[in-house]
């Protein structure tokens, strides 16, 4: 009878060894490099992971987001074409522009390759192509950020060159909801290449995001960034659990780091449906 019930015992705990094995990698926390991180259920607002969220640091071109937004409030015509001017040559870091001084496209356009891909000079027109010009569009920005209480962020260009845009992890979920309820800036973020006409001549513009082609992640919007006072940083809204999710890296350190951090968070909230509940 001893021995059918050591049995018995030793039969229950190798039952449990996987379990507990298990249990603990769920637990354990998600490997991310970024200097700060959020995940955040978009109906309910509830932060399901955080990492320095309220820390406030350069964002680099997630700025094109609340861009975008200025420029559809506007509710001026996107079919209107603009021109891009020597205004519109970056002159603080001198970043590589496909778009010649001279090009004109449609401001659709415009907005298009500024969300999908980071054109700068495009993010510069459409803001000088603005009531009160430049000045008055980045007027604009900080009171639609403010109108998003995201209270710990400031905008001076629309392009995210300088490093004095600044916010946190957290207010960009607010900023991430609030663009999501955009239909044109989800298919433009989202959309995997463009065909641009009106300058040196035909060009291709693909997405700077990776996980818009990947078919499991169903990306509903997306923006990535990188100067090096922001280091590598990404929002991206994807469903967990068929839930709308908000991931915010900034200062990622390397050129794939905000991708994989994102990765792993997804990775984790899947396998944790409690925080879904």
């Amino acid at each position: 009878m001893l021995r059918l019930h050591l049995f018995l015992i030793v039969l229950v705990v190798a039952s449990l060894v996987p379990l507990i094995a298990h249990a603990k990698r769920v637990a354990a926390k998600p490997v991310v490099h970024a200097r700060a991180a959020i995940a955040v259920d978009l109906a309910t607002g509830r932060a399901l992971y955080a990492k320095h969220a309220d820390e406030r640091l350069p964002i680099a071109s997630l700025t094109k987001l609340l861009t975008a937004m200025v420029v559809l409030d506007s509710k001026r015509s996107l079919h209107k074409p603009a021109r891009i001017t020597d205004a519109d040559v970056d002159r603080l870091k001198w970043s590589r522009s496909r778009l010649p001084v001279g090009s004109l496209l449609l401001r659709k356009t415009m907005l298009h390759i500024a969300l999908m891909s980071s054109e700068n000079r495009a993010a510069f027109a459409l803001s000088r192509d603005y009531p009160g010009g430049r000045p008055g569009f980045v007027r604009a920005m900080n009171h639609t950020a403010q109108r998003l209480h995201m209270r710990r962020s400031h905008f001076v260009d629309p392009t995210g060159l300088s490093p004095h845009n600044v916010s946190t992890a957290r207010d960009l979920t607010r900023l991430a909801r609030a663009a999501y309820r955009y239909p044109t800036i989800r298919e433009y973020a989202t959309s995997h290449h463009k065909l641009v006409l009106g300058g040196a001549g035909p060009l291709m513009y693909r997405n700077t995001d990776p996980l818009v082609y990947r078919a499991s992640w169903r990306v509903g919007l997306q923006k990535t960034g990188f100067t090096n006072e922001a280091g590598h940083c990404l929002i991206v809204i994807a469903p967990v659990h068929g839930r709308p999710t908000v991931f915010v890296i900034l200062g990622a350190p390397n050129a794939q780091g905000h991708f994989q951090d994102a990765v792993n968070l997804r990775s984790w909230l899947l396998r944790c449906p409690v925080h879904h509940r």
